[in-house]
């Protein structure tokens, strides 16, 4: 009697043992080594932490290796002081339904859908070893190349303290997600084309914080490429260093903006090697909607710059992308309600900012307060573009040097200034403000 009570005793613990919301994933079969891939035993540890009601699934020191893994409710991933995650060199390890010959088009490390409670969190490294995916075309990242991080349709969810670098392409992808904290993590993404730092693509409800950003490609971007709105987003005291643009909103843009802030926080530039677009960056703050959507209630305050090309870029379009979404009709986009204040920019380059609309389709309602801008200067009188470029990818420099060595102000309406200063470190014979169809 008491050797069977001895042995439902240890059964007992055996299963409470099993069912610890925080495990190991040593514990689960990972093997130490950056080249031993330990997919199928970091998939048990999530399994079973998400079986046991969530909780941590821990990466200890060491350097690990793994494939597509899959994040479930109530588990976060955590990696210690000193631990490494590498991603697998091997295109066929980020291929989720195993049915399939092909790569899924959500290609990438860590994925979770319709999930809640989830998180990366820790001090460790994740490292997508992406300069080893060479196919640059960036209409097929998802194809041959994957992310770092991707979330579709998830709530509830923190990315905290993390370092992740070297994506073979977007670092991170949240998409359609509710109540997302990204808090104090570190980004490092230089080793391949479309390295953006950053992607919030139809959120709500999001709040950046202490985090420093370094990527090729975009920094800080927030996108819609469905009717799904992006709205309720925060980013404050971030740094941002980028090749391309730090702060945006837009390309994609099919669906609305509203209720978007970004608030202390500071744009350098990056001395790393160049894929995409300029040594000194293009743009600090680039707001766009050009497929149809309305952005609205945006606000810009307390941003320190330095560098960038044009560093602020306004702009209403028309290319009129689906992103293969089915909309009833095709959709003229609206953009007011822009406050970009107490911004300090220097050693920025000569093409000059820019706000613009197209005929009969103005921009509305932006206000400039208490800004300054420091830039090369040494130019002469430069003719007005005659062409809107409706259609045109939207940059800031997509129209080359600018009639006003400060602001381009075309087809808009409700445009003010107030207190905003352009220096020339060189004398610059063109005016600090070039109005053209404006109201």
């Amino acid at each position: 009697m008491k050797k069977i009570l001895t042995l439902i005793s240890m059964a007992f613990w055996f299963a409470v043992g099993c069912t610890a919301k925080d495990v190991l994933i040593t514990e689960c079969g990972a093997k130490v080594g950056k080249n031993k891939i330990s997919t199928e035993a970091i998939q048990k540890a999530i399994d079973l932490c998400h079986k046991s009601g969530g909780g941590k699934v821990i990466v200890p020191k060491g350097k690990f290796a793994t494939g597509a893994i899959v994040l479930k409710n109530g588990v976060k991933l955590h990696l210690e002081e000193g631990a490494v995650l590498y991603g697998s060199k091997r295109p066929a390890d980020y291929v989720l339904n195993k049915d399939r010959k092909d790569i899924i088009w959500t290609t990438q490390l860590i994925f979770a859908q319709g999930a809640k409670n989830i998180g990366i969190t820790g001090s460790g490294v994740i490292d997508g070893r992406g300069a080893g995916f060479t196919d640059q075309a960036c209409n097929a990242v998802g194809v041959t190349r994957p992310m770092l991080i991707r979330f579709d349709s998830c709530r509830d969810i923190i990315v905290s303290g993390v370092t992740l670098r070297n994506s073979a392409v977007w670092m991170q992808h949240y998409y359609a997600c509710d109540n997302l904290v990204i808090k104090g993590i570190t980004v490092d993404d230089f080793c391949n084309n479309c390295n953006d730092g950053i992607d919030i693509t139809c959120c709500n409800n999001v709040t950046i914080s202490d985090c420093l950003i370094e990527s090729d490609d975009d920094g800080i971007c927030l996108k819609t490429t469905s009717l799904r709105p992006c709205q309720n987003v925060t980013v404050t005291n971030c740094t941002v260093s980028t090749h391309c643009n730090a702060l945006k909103i837009g390309l994609e843009s099919l669906g609305d903006f509203s209720n978007i802030t970004f608030r202390n926080c500071r744009v350098r530039p990056s001395n790393k090697k160049v894929f995409n677009g300029l040594a000194s960056g293009i743009s600090a703050i680039a707001v766009e909607s050009v497929d149809g959507g309305n952005i609205r209630n945006v606000v810009f305050d307390q941003i320190d710059v330095v560098g960038t090309e044009a560093p602020i870029f306004v702009r209403l379009g028309d290319c009129g992308n689906t992103y293969d979404q089915k909309v009833p009709k095709r959709r003229k986009g609206t953009l007011s309600g822009v406050s970009i204040s107490n911004v300090t920019v220097t050693g920025a380059g000569n093409t000059g900012c820019s706000i613009t609309g197209l005929p009969g389709q103005h921009v509305e309602d932006v206000k400039l307060s208490n800004i300054s801008i420091t830039h090369k200067g040494g130019m002469g009188r430069v003719m007005a573009p005659r062409d809107n470029k409706a259609a045109d990818y939207p940059e800031g420099t997509m129209w080359g040097i600018l009639p006003a060595k400060g602001f381009f102000v075309k087809n808009a309406r409700g445009v003010s200034f107030d207190k905003v200063k352009i220096i020339s470190t060189k004398n610059d014979e063109r005016p600090p403000v070039y109005r053209e169809n404006v109201e």
